[in-house]
């Protein structure tokens, strides 16, 4: 029996993700070190985990509101206040979900109409595109460069602005390139915005881990910004809780308002045992600095270090990021396409990678390697992608 005929057709052509292709094929072969997943290598801090296991056994398994434990809206409200310098009701304007990837969805689902267009900065994060595309949108890709350090330039966002275009997603700090938007550069953006009307879905998820001082910029904190603004950010990266699948968006109560309905019909509320977590995380990080945060982020930085100046003395050009946890080298100069030198290294050398075109055509002749990823391992992995890389400068066949 065929299905062709039953099949959404713009769904059914959009590839499957270039992350989880390598990341499944790996998971397959003995002795492999994935720098593929954007996961961190460190546990929930205890006791975050704690709060959730005394919320089970106190038999809070109900479910919570549509938008979420009004406590945890609070929480987020007054992070966001105290760190990023934005205010939002969180009666009306903020929204718990599963998943800063389910807030990006719904997002993109509230504003979306057939026919309009979404521009997409890339090379970025490999949800984006098919996203708008599940939506009904038409993505359009805004090529970043690494000459301008990866940040999107309003030259370029202007060109790319039809009558079509509603939506921005502004993906910083950057996933795959590290790439980061501080706040002289938002501010150039904004007079874009404005005047063509748009609104910006910007991804924070990675706002807090920022490196050699860097501190994080919101764009719904610039003058006049914060109507045309939803912002997404979550629990997975900054405070290791990948699995725990709770995120946020924030935004004007009228859209907010939109994307809780699509909420609450498809999905009806987060987890309540990962919103006790993810309440705990903000309140005990409000109360003693985020230690947990900074101990991470000061291995992370420890590891990007290490990751920039390994990859260069390979002979390999390399980026240097100041957020997120990843970098973006270069393989140019091996004469192999992304694809093959991925595919290469992971069966003659057991480390997973990621080819730079699953970010968009833009990031061919380079790989995402994720340093969130212990130590003794990824010094395993550089030794190992050292010698692939020598053996290819030798015409060696790798093997």
């Amino acid at each position: 029996m065929t299905y062709d005929r039953f099949l959404n057709a713009a769904v059914a052509a959009v590839p499957p993700s270039g992350i989880r292709r390598f990341f499944d094929l790996a998971s397959t072969m003995k002795d492999t070190i994935s720098l593929g997943v954007g996961e961190p290598d460190f546990k929930t801090p205890y006791h975050i985990r704690n709060s959730a296991i005394n919320s089970l056994l106190d038999g809070e398994t109900q479910y919570t509101p549509n938008r979420g434990l009004l406590s945890l809206r609070k929480e987020i409200s007054i992070y966001l206040r105290n760190r990023f310098a934005v205010s939002y009701d969180p009666g009306e304007e903020i929204l718990v979900t599963v998943g800063a990837s389910e807030a990006i969805d719904l997002a993109l689902r509230a504003m979306v109409s057939p026919g309009c267009e979404v521009l997409v900065p890339e090379p970025s994060y490999v949800s984006y595109s098919p996203s708008v595309i599940f939506a009904g949108g038409t993505p359009v890709g805004v090529v970043t460069r690494e000459e301008d350090d990866f940040r999107l330039k309003p030259e370029y966002l202007e060109a790319a602005i039809t009558d079509r275009t509603r939506v921005l997603i502004l993906p910083y700090p950057n996933n795959p390139t590290g790439g980061i938007m501080e706040r002289a550069d938002l501010e150039a953006l904004a007079p874009v915005i404005e005047k063509h009307d748009l609104m910006v879905i910007s991804d924070e998820i990675y706002a807090e881990l920022l490196y050699d001082g860097k501190e994080p910029a919101s764009f719904a904190a610039l003058p006049g910004m914060l109507p045309r603004t939803i912002t997404i950010n979550g629990f997975s990266k900054a405070f290791a809780m990948t699995g725990w699948r709770v995120g946020y968006a924030c935004g004007p109560k009228d859209i907010i308002t939109v994307m809780n309905k699509v909420h609450q019909y498809g999905i009806m509320c987060a987890p309540r045992m990962g919103q006790v977590a993810a309440e705990e995380a903000l309140r005990q990080g409000r109360e003693n600095g985020y230690e947990d945060v900074l101990t991470m982020r000061e291995s992370y930085d420890r590891r990007r270090r290490l990751m920039v100046e390994s990859f260069r003395s390979m002979g390999l050009h390399c980026f240097e990021p100041y957020g997120a946890f990843y970098v973006f080298p270069s393989i140019r100069s091996t004469g192999l396409s992304s694809e093959e030198f991925c595919s290469r290294l992971l069966m003659e050398k057991s480390v997973a990678a990621v080819p730079g075109n699953a970010f968009g055509a833009c990031g061919e002749g380079n790989i995402r390697c994720c340093y969130a990823t212990a130590l003794d391992k990824l010094n395993i992995a550089l030794d190992r992608i050292a010698d692939f890389v020598q053996g290819l400068t030798k015409g060696e066949s790798g093997k």
